[in-house]
């Protein structure tokens, strides 16, 4: 079976291509074996007791699905449902730690050093998300620990809500929309402006997949594209910032497409929305710690910046009560990538992705 999953190696990104497990659990680009797939049919038909634990965080937002289409082959530990520490659950549910090879997750629930350390069997971590940032990626890179992402592309969704996000917060359509539903006869009409995207100077944090994919859509806008990234692409047109402050000074749009690290947390700081202005307006659909959620908050309020379009906070599923009040933000629940077509792909990639494990290791125990 030919995957086409992002792998993280001893915590280093492997670009996502075709690939296959080695036998040390390494991936490698083959082609044409799609018949060693036929051994993972021997799970499918085993009685409960019989059935592999998959021990599961978050939970993922396909395991409804994932669960009706793999209940015959997997037990269910569903570790997001018991409010006691991982140890305490495993006993109640009479399963040995050194059992579990397999955690399935998302970044609702984070896999943190000490749950790796107690999971001496864990061999491979399946998120159902892009980013890794809810993994601890060096715990695992010391215990020989794959961790795979099984999302599907979602890059043109992303990019597709960034733009509706924008269009909204900018044309006020959500604040609109609020209006005409408690709008009466005896009611004026009170709304204050919108601004026109056409011809808007958009500054991308980020121009990886999604940062592109919002570019492109933008530019049939007229929209001046340009863009800070860890390095500048040589390849790509659109003027280069290497400083973030900068970038926010020279737009009148900042929108956020890059992962969460150390680097990149509270990138988009007081003095970047500042430097963003009175009439600027800011897009996450990167991770909520990119912007210091505090001060972006204080800045909305007091008029620093004309509004926002979030897809993701600092503390999801927590949300700072003053947003919900301001007619100058749009707020979408980390529901960027919610499409049927990929939750039907993130599907399919995570069961692919643990069959093929299960494979590899049921040949290697025939050795």
């Amino acid at each position: 079976m030919i995957l086409h999953c992002t792998w993280w190696i001893c915590g280093i990104k492997v670009k996502t291509q075709p690939l296959f497990f080695s036998r040390n659990l390494s991936p490698i680009i083959i082609s044409g074996v799609e018949s060693s797939m036929a051994m993972g049919d021997k799970h499918n038909h085993k009685d409960n007791k019989e059935l592999q634990p998959l021990l599961v965080f978050g939970p993922p937002t396909i395991f409804p699905i994932f669960e009706a289409q793999n209940s015959h082959t997997y037990r269910f530990l569903k570790a997001f449902s018991s409010q006691f520490p991982l140890h305490q659950f495993l006993t109640e549910q009479k399963v040995d730690p050194s059992s579990i090879q397999v955690i399935l997750c998302n970044p609702i629930q984070k896999i943190p050093a000490d749950v790796i350390r107690l999971l001496p069997s864990l061999r491979i971590i399946v998120t159902s998300s892009a980013g890794t940032d809810h993994i601890d990626l060096v715990e695992c890179s010391r215990h020989n620990i794959q961790v795979v992402s099984a999302a599907a592309d979602h890059a043109g969704d992303v990019a597709e809500m960034a733009v509706g996000l924008l269009l909204d917060v900018m044309g006020k359509i959500s604040a609109a929309d609020r209006y005409v539903r408690k709008w009466g006869p005896s009611m004026p009409l009170n709304l204050s402006f919108g601004s026109k995207l056409k011809g808007k100077r958009v500054g991308i944090v980020g121009l990886g997949k999604i940062g592109t994919a919002v570019a492109k859509r933008l530019e049939a806008f007229d929209c001046r594209i340009m863009y800070n990234s860890r390095n500048q692409k040589p390849l790509v047109s659109y003027p280069f910032y290497s400083n973030v402050v900068e970038l926010a000074g020279n737009s009148d749009v900042l929108v956020l497409c890059c992962p969460l690290n150390e680097q990149t947390r509270h990138i988009t700081n007081r003095e970047v929305m500042l430097a963003l202005g009175k009439d600027g307006f800011i897009v996450n659909v990167g991770r909520g710690a990119l912007i210091d959620e505090k001060e972006l908050v204080q800045c909305l309020m007091e008029g620093e910046i004309g509004g926002a379009g979030l897809d993701v906070f600092e503390n999801e599923p927590i949300v700072p009560n003053e947003l919900f009040a301001l007619d100058n933000v749009v707020l979408s629940p980390h529901a960027s990538s919610f499409t049927s077509d990929g939750f039907t792909e993130t599907c399919k990639l995570a069961a692919e992705a643990l069959q093929v494990f299960f494979s590899i290791e049921a040949i290697d125990g025939c050795h």
